[in-house]
């Protein structure tokens, strides 16, 4: 006989906010995610300080998995153009499921306002290494300017993540030929 072990009140917690907030944005009250997660207020209060703190600490255990989703594996052989392509094909995969509603971390950004605000700096953080990665790989493959050259594709990432988020655009056939076309100008190999 086997039982199934419960997740912990925080892994509830965490989970029913990651889930939530995605949904149905950052605006969702400590009541509902009390009820989803089935715990009290009472309980929340004594594992976090706060809303803002739980928001930031289920974007931080989320992140790992929605990076790993995203990159490909370090050292897997691949060019640093195929590195970056290979992102941007996830992301393209990602956007045609149909609970896909955009980047969780650019849709808290937006929707907070607040750079200081614990999960707008989880949520910062998060995208910066996503930077940092197209930065790296476009160092590693001669881009001529690397900076300038993740700073685009951050753009067409969040971009193409957003519209895709909202319905407004469909990127099968459209994102892999879009960033192709910044990579072949950036002289990246």
């Amino acid at each position: 006989m086997t039982t199934e072990v419960k997740a912990s009140p925080r892994e509830r917690l965490l989970e029913a906010t990651a889930s939530l907030t995605y949904r149905d944005g950052t605006g969702i009250g400590i009541e509902a995610l009390c009820r989803a997660a089935g715990v009290s207020k009472r309980s929340l209060y004594k594992l976090f300080d706060g809303k803002d703190e739980l928001l930031a600490a289920s974007l931080e255990r989320s992140s790992f998995a929605y990076v790993a989703a995203l990159l490909p594996a370090a050292a897997d052989g691949r060019s640093p153009r195929e590195r970056i392509l290979h992102l941007f094909e996830q992301v393209e995969l990602q956007a045609g499921a149909p609970e896909f509603l955009g980047c969780q971390y650019l849709a808290v950004q937006i929707e907070l306002k607040d750079q200081s605000h614990p999960a707008s700096r989880v949520a910062h953080r998060v995208k910066e290494e996503l930077t940092g990665f197209f930065r790296d790989e476009a160092a590693k493959g001669g881009a001529c300017d690397p900076d300038l050259l993740a700073r685009q594709l951050s753009l067409v990432f969040d971009g193409a993540s957003a519209r895709a988020g909202i319905r407004a655009d469909n990127l099968t056939g459209l994102i892999t030929p879009t960033v192709a076309a910044l990579l072949d100008t950036a002289g990246l190999r």
